[in-house]
Parts: C-alpha cells; structure tokens; sequence
C-alpha cells in the first residue's frame, strides 16, 4: 500500500512540476513509471516500478501465467493543470488494457505491441484521482495466438502522462499524433516536404489559430517555414496539409549516411501569437526499389541488405526493458555491420526505431499475425486496427520501408488441418484476412511496401498467397531443420526460376548453439557452436554474392524467450547472434568480418570454448582446431608466443590445428591492416584425457564421458568438461556394441540436460582398462523413450520413440551391481545418478548391460581412482 510519506512525496513532486511548468502553454509531458501498486490475478498488492512483466515464470516453466492483474496508484495534478486536457499514453502492455480513472472507464486497448492513449480529462476528481490499468495476456481474440516466442503480459513500456492546452495538435489518432511527414519528391537534385497535420479544439467556443511549420536542415540551419491561418469551431477536428517548396541538392539518407531534416509543427493562437502545442519530428530524403532480378536500390544503387531479426526480451526481465537496453541492442547490431533489421514478430520500442532513424538501419516492421488465422470473432478486426496503429505510429520513421503482416501463416495450419478439405475454410480465412490487411496498408501509406515471411512450403505458390505482397519474405532452415545446407541455394534458385519479377528477401535463417556443447565433427541439431558456425557460414556468402536475393535478416539476434521450447536449452530459443545478457558469442565477428569493411576485424573464435578438454595419446599433445574471424587477409597464429604458421583467410576466417598440452596456454593472432599490425589474444584453460590409463595419470582425474554424443560438455554448475563418446580399443577405453540415440526433449531434475539428452542404446559394455583399485563410478540415466509433442516449429523432426517396461542389470567385472529401471522408479525424461564404489582386481573395469525387458542405455559415466 502507498504510504502517507510516499504521498507526501508525491505532492511535493508535482508541485515542483506544477511551479516549473506554469508559465507555459504549450504541451506538458513527463513519464509515470514510479510507484504502482501490481495485483497478479487479484492477489495481493507489491509496490512496482515500470517497465514490467509478471511472466518471469516463462523461462522457468512452459505453463507461464496468463490472465487479467492489475497496475493502480494515485494521481496528484500540478495546479496548472485543472484547465488542461490530461491524456495517458501507454507504450506497451501485453496483451490488452483498460483504464479506469475513480472507478469509470476512461477506455481499452487491444493489441499488446502498439501504444495507446486515453484522454482521462473528463474522469478527474480534482484533488487526488486513483488510476488503474487492468491487463490481460490470455485473450484469444487479439494476435499473437501462436508462435514460437513468449506471450509477456505487463505494462513493459513507459506510461506517459500529457497535458494540452484545449486547443492541440491532435494526439490520438490510433495512439499515434496526428503528424503525418512524408517526401513525395526526391531525387538527388530535388526534394519535397509534406505535412498532414490534425488539429482539434476541444473548448466549447471557437479558436482562431494559426499552423506554422518549420524545416531544418541536418547541420540546423532553418530552410523554410510554412505557415496556415484557419478557424476552429468548438469540438472540431481539421486536416491540414502544407507541402514545402524545393529542397535543391538535398542531402540523402542512407544506414552509411543518416542525414535527417527535422520538421517543427507548432499551433499558434493567431490573434497573440503564444505557441498553444508543439511537436517535431525527423524525416529523410531517399528512395527505394525492389527487384526480383537485381535486388534491392537504395537512392539509385545496389544495396545488399545485410539484415538481423529481434526480438524484444532479456532474461530474467522479460520484456521490460530501459530505453537504454534498447538502444544497446541496437548499437550491438550497427557495430556487427547490420544495416538491415526485421522487427519480429510485432512492433516494438519507440526508441529502437528513434535509433533506426539516427544512426542508420532500414527496418521491416510487422504486426504478429503468425502461424495461423482462427476462427475466433473480433480476431481479424484487432488484426487490421494493429495494422493500422503500428504504421500511423510509425509512419514518421524514415527507417521504415516495409510494412509486413503475416508469418508462417500456413505453418500451424497445414499441421492442424490434415487433409485439403478439412484446411479450406481455414485457408479461406488466411487468404481474406491478408487481403484484408493489404487493403489497410495501402490505404495508410502508399510509399511503402508490404511483405509477408514464408517457411520454406511451395503451399504460398500454390494458393496465391505470395502474390499478394510487394516483398516476399522465406525463412529458410536448411540443414537445420531437415535437408542438407545446400538445399538452400537450391530453394532459392528454384523460387527464382519460377517467380522471376517477385522480390524476395530471406527473411530468417539460422541454427541453435549452446556453450557448453561443441564437437570436432558437429551436426545438425546437436547445438555446438561449430555447427551454428558452418551453417552461417555457407548461408551467408550466398545471400551475399546471389544478385538476385534483395537481402537476409539472420534469425535471431538475441537467445530469447520460448516458454513452449525444450531442446539444449529448455524456454530458450539459441538460435542468437549474442546470449540472452548480450554476449557475442564467436559466430558474430563472423558477420562483422563480413560486413565491417572500415575497420580491421580480428578474432580469435574461442571465447564461446575457451575451456577445454580432450583425449591425448601418451605425452603427445592434444591437436585441436582454432578457428579465427578477420577481414584481413592472412593472419599468424601463436600459442605462447611460438608461431603456429600464417593462413590465408577465406570465407572470413582461418583455421589452425593448435598442439595443446599446457594447462593454461595463452593464444595470440597477428595480421596487418593499413600497413599497422594488428592483434587479438585469449587465455584458454586446457585439460588432457588419458587415452590409456595408468597409475599416475589417474591420480586427480576424473574422466566423464558424453555417453551416445560426440559433443564436449562442460557444466556450467561444476565447470567439468565432459568428453564425446569413442569405441573401445583394447589398452583404452570406451563403448562396444549400441547405438547412439538423442532427445530435444527438456530432461528435469538436472541443469546438465544436455548430458542427458543423448544416450547409446543397446550397448554391451563400457570398459576401462585400468588398474588394480577401488573407483568411484557414477552413471547418468534418463528414459527417453515416451513418445512427445514435437512442436510446429520443429519442422519435421518427430517426437520421439515409444519403449516401455526398460528394464536392465547391470554387471561390473562380472558381478551383479544393480538393476535400473529409470523410466519407471524416476519417470521418464527425469535426470538419474547413480554412484557406486567397485573394486577392480584385475587389470580392467567392466560395465556390462544386460537387458531383462525394453531396452538397456548409459547417458554419461564418469570413472574416478579412490584408492
């Protein structure tokens, strides 16, 4: 509850504003962050600041909370105000609200990515009003309804608090103010300036006004001020349009150039002059063309759109991000050499696109119509008013130059409806919703164009829905999800070949990888960082060097939030460029190494496996790759200061085979850019796996193993890398006989799912040869064979394989040591360590499986000498 001092602290806030803010007549706003009581599903009440999201719950759980909570505080007015119009503008709640101002509805939004004002003038009490906001993210009828990303309920933007004179520049047109810039003339010699502007007069008499209108120049130099003179009766609205004369030889904007003209908007009371409201904005002259055999122009010229998909959340925090989080993401991905971004899959913060504008990206927005158009009354309607709000709120932003407003819509669809008749009517919805929403966009802005994305189904061809936007959009995952990696050249030569005039842009493309998993022989889906590496790096050249593809936005830029995926890395979709705390993993210097051609770029890419392990033959080290990104063209290696030899750089990077056997080797790389050595160095913590087993190298190891995988693993929790699994060879160690089999399925009871995730099925034995002594043997089980879900967004991947009743003995040097069961003592994809101490007589210690009923596995096991 609020306390009295909080109050009092309050009232003296405002009248400080109220003193600062009395002498002037034009609009007032300031942001109302602080301080609000939240109520989760009518619980009781915590005192909160904003941004703010109750769904910390979904990187824990699938089932996040979703429901109706509630944000109230009191509202103390500076004096100043009582003549004033007062509106509240909310950034973002998810996914609806609705505003009571002393118990009355002031108003409701749907649509949980777009803003929304609401005029609270005539629900004011005076001395101290109570305001109240009631969100809700479960609603059905307001898109997003499904998709692979978490579904945040809060108010996660600012809230604004705005006070106009009567007589204002309207601020609530669908959430946006009524200022509509645009440049319907531009050229290199020449530009035009247009400006809408909606003006209202809330007073009950009429207003005699003027509009007065001023562009400078990028340096500030004012170039023209254009004036209008009109009445207002009381309680009307008017349009204005004032066009500008010719800006000669205008400066053009471009991600390399950002040059903005800024346009003043002020309403003037025309019998005294005094400024009533103002507002400004920045524009930009350049053009844009789309081919679907060149490419993309910009200003006239081949541009390659080098682009990255975003989403909005961190972890823990969710969505609630600080403008500054925001503005950091973005500076991440300009540094990268990004010049290109898709805002997925919904419109977001106003000062990404503030950035976009300043320090240069193009951007496609869109609204989250995904997967999917249900038959649910009211959807289609609160799709096209999203529409509609995100262009008029954005329309001002010269960054933007598509407007998109389906993805994947066939992806759930096509595995909901199983046979052509049963799909019709849900593809008779999908078709006249976009046509719907096309429509709309063109009626809201004419100089831009519209684009959908596709996953990868020729069913878009097929029923006409490619046809209907300017720009088509294909997310594209082969390798990742099926298929090989040079299925993708493929599918774009094959989209091209039979849709030769239709632009396309790649709109996503990408693989997973988590940090603690690497391999010297990676594949897809087992989620080391050197498979996402060899994907990006045969996906990127061709979006680069094939003329025709206008460009590719890199899915995604951020690990982010999945509250529905299991995988490596359970609620977390891997796929980023960075991790969810904005670390680079090695794989983006790849891209600034690609795109970066003003600065030198070196990097040595073991930042992401810079603790090591591996199996070593006697005292002779342990050969290992080192890969680095650099857009020079020959760089030397070294490891301890002794030269490894110089490489020739393709494809932006190297590869050296690096002898390890310190324990904490130091690697350096040298190249020259400019005539000017240039250096990258990283410490790299090493340790060696006996291949044979003896006395003295036994003493202090533990030696775990990645049973069923050919991935290291290092835990996070203990820092223990475990190795990949290898055959037996007599003198070593290792498995006879099985199979290896995997889950993406999350295991639970474990931080290390991933060890768990993979097994070998059907083996006959694990031996060491090793001598006389008593061991500490620990064995890692989870069942996995339960048949599971496989979400939509696996593409193709089945879940999983259905085996019960797997019971088996397991025999150490010939003797019983237990039976285990673990699906049915633990349950299945539950975590199982056993330790046991065994006594080893002989010279070898034995594990043998012998299968009493279903199947007999070993997740990992992890041997240690005691004595």
């Amino acid at each position: 509850m609020k306390t009295k001092h909080t109050v009092i602290r309050l009232a003296l806030a405002m009248a400080a504003l109220s003193a600062a803010f009395s002498a002037r007549a034009e609009r007032e706003i300031f942001s109302l962050n602080d301080a609000w009581e939240f109520r989760k599903g009518g619980g009781a009440a915590e005192l909160v600041n904003l941004p703010h999201s109750w769904n910390t719950d979904a990187y824990t759980v699938k089932d996040y909370w979703r429901g109706e909570c509630s944000y109230s505080r009191s509202l103390e007015l500076p004096e100043g105000w009582s003549d004033k119009r007062v509106f509240l503008k909310l950034e973002g709640a998810g996914k609806s609200a609705e505003v009571y101002v002393n118990g009355s509805l002031a108003g409701s939004h749907a649509g949980g990515y777009t803003a929304a004002v609401f005029d609270l003038t005539p629900f004011l009490g005076g001395d101290a009003d109570r305001l109240e906001i009631r969100v809700d993210n479960s609603r059905q009828d307001i898109p997003p309804v499904s998709g692979d990303f978490t579904f945040f309920g809060g108010i996660y933007r600012d809230v604004w608090l705005i006070a106009t004179e009567p007589c204002h520049i309207e601020l609530d047109d669908m959430g946006a103010e009524g200022v509509y810039v645009s440049t319907p003339r531009v050229s290199e010699e020449e530009g035009v300036i247009a400006v809408r502007t909606g003006v209202k007069n809330e007073a009950a008499e009429g207003a005699s006004l003027k509009l007065r209108t001023s562009i400078y120049a990028p340096d500030g130099t004012l170039l023209q001020t254009l004036g209008k003179s009109f009445r207002l009766k009381g309680g009307e609205t008017l349009e204005l349009n004032q066009e500008s004369g010719v800006i000669e030889n205008p400066r053009l904007w471009t991600p390399e150039t950002p040059e903005l003209y800024r346009v003043c908007v002020e309403l003037l009371d025309a019998r005294s002059g005094e400024v009533l409201d103002r507002t400004q904005y920045d524009t930009a002259f350049r053009w844009f063309r789309f081919d679907g055999r060149e490419g993309f122009f910009l200003n006239g010229k081949p541009y390659k759109l080098r682009g990255i998909c975003r989403h909005q959340d961190q972890k823990p925090i969710g969505p609630a991000l600080s403008d500054e989080m925001h503005r950091r993401d973005f500076r991440l991905m300009k540094e990268m050499g990004a010049n290109f971004i898709r805002i997925s899959h919904y419109p977001q913060d106003e000062a990404l696109l503030e950035l976009c504008d300043r320090e240069g990206m193009l951007v496609w927005e869109e609204i989250p119509v995904i997967d999917i158009v249900p038959e649910t009354p009211g959807y289609a309607d609160n799709c096209e008013r999203n529409l509609r709000e995100m262009i008029r709120q954005h329309y001002n932003h010269p960054s933007v130059i598509l407007w998109g407003y389906m993805n994947e819509i066939l992806l759930v669809t096509q595995r909901t409806y199983t046979t052509g008749e049963a799909m019709k009517p849900a593809l008779e919805r999908t078709l006249e919703l976009a046509w719907r929403l096309e429509g709309a966009l063109r009626e809201e802005d004419s100089a831009r164009l519209s684009t959908m994305a596709f996953h990868g189904s020729d069913a878009y061809n097929e029923t006409g829905i490619s046809e209907i936007t300017d720009v088509v959009g294909w997310n594209l995952y082969n390798g990742w999800y099926g298929g090989d990696l040079e299925g993708f050249d493929r599918f774009l030569a094959e989209q091209q070949r039979k849709h030769p005039d239709h632009p396309l842009i790649v709109s996503e493309y990408g693989a997973g990888s988590d940090r603690r998993l690497h391999s010297l022989s990676p594949r897809a889906f087992d989620f080391s960082s050197e498979y996402q590496q060899e994907c990006l790096e045969h996906y990127l050249p061709v979006l680069e060097n094939t003329p025709y593809v206008c460009g590719g936005a890199h899915w995604n830029f951020i690990d982010f939030s999945s509250a529905l995926r299991d995988e490596s890395m359970p609620r977390i979709n891997n796929k980023g460029l960075v991790r969810s705390d904005r670390t680079p993993k090695d794989v983006y210097y790849y891209y600034q190494a690609m795109w970066r051609d003003d600065i030198p770029v070196l990097h040595i890419a073991s930042r992401d496996w810079n603790v090591r392990s591996g199996v070593s033959e006697g005292d002779a080290p342990v050969v290992l790759p080192v890969k680095v990104y650099t857009n020079l063209p020959e760089v030397e290696l070294f490891l301890d200061g002794v030269s490894l030899g110089k490489r020739t750089v393709e494809n932006c990077n190297a590869v050296f085979e690096v002898p390890f056997s310190s324990a904490k080797p130091y690697l350096s790389v040298c190249g020259e850019s400019a005539g000017r050595k240039v250096w990258d160095g990283l410490r790299i913590s090493f340790r060696p796996v006996p291949d044979r087993l003896d006395e003295e190298n036994l003493r202090g190891l533990e030696l775990a193993v990645n049973v069923g995988s050919g991935c290291f693993f290092t835990s996070d929790e203990s820092g223990l890398t475990w190795v990949p699994d290898r055959p037996y060879e007599e003198g070593g160690w290792g498995y006879v006989g099985g199979q290896p089999v995997s889950t993406q399925t999350e295991i639970h009871l474990t931080a290390d799912g991933p060890l768990f995730q993979t097994l070998r099925e059907g083996l006959e034995e694990y031996r060491f040869d090793v001598p006389a002594g008593v061991y500490e043997l620990e064995l890692l089980f989870a069942d996995i064979y339960r048949v599971t879900e496989a979400t939509a967004y696996q593409l193709g991947r089945d879940g999983g394989v259905q085996s019960d009743g797997n019971r088996f003995r397991l025999l150490c040097n010939g003797r019983l040591l237990d039976e285990q069961a673990p699906g049915e003592t633990s349950g299945n994809f539950n975590a199982v360590r056993r330790k046991y101490m065994v006594r080893n007589d002989g010279d070898h210690l034995s594990l043998r499986f012998e299968t009493l009923s279903g199947k007999c596995f070993l997740n990992g096991i992890k041997i240690r000498k005691i004595q």
